[in-house]
């Protein structure tokens, strides 16, 4: 992913310099830092919102499995549930865990690899 992402970049940095010179390059830079503005951003805001929560908390664990989809990125599960997780397991860094319950008791567990939701189950008690 990231070879994929330096290729890209300067793909864009190639294409405005044919085009239009050192004026390209500035233009594809300014794109290119508009884009990373926009996701930190939206990144900083998803994590305000997570933030005025309690930790685990979701107001349907129910509605929030049935919305879940394998290779979900942590920001885009954060922004359904509107709450950090309560973190499980051992805390290895490749592989998370997170728990999220709500006021009947049900609970999601996540599980991430690599920053991506590899698999999710749906416990009521």
């Amino acid at each position: 992913m990231r070879v994929a992402i330096t290729v890209g970049v300067a793909a864009v940095g190639w294409m405005g310099y044919r085009a239009y010179g050192l004026a390209g390059i500035a233009l594809a830079a300014a794109g290119l830092l508009m884009w990373v503005l926009l996701n930190m951003t939206r990144m900083l805001l998803v994590l305000r919102r997570t933030a005025q929560r309690p930790v685990g908390a979701v107001a349907s664990a129910v509605m929030l499995h049935a919305r879940l989809e394998p290779g979900m990125t942590l920001l885009q599960v954060l922004e359904l549930t509107r709450a950090l997780g309560q973190r499980e397991g051992d805390g290895d860094p490749a592989s998370e865990r997170y728990r999220w319950t709500d006021g009947s008791g049900a609970q999601v567990h996540c599980a991430f690899e690599g920053g991506r939701l590899i698999r999710w189950e749906l416990l009521r008690t």
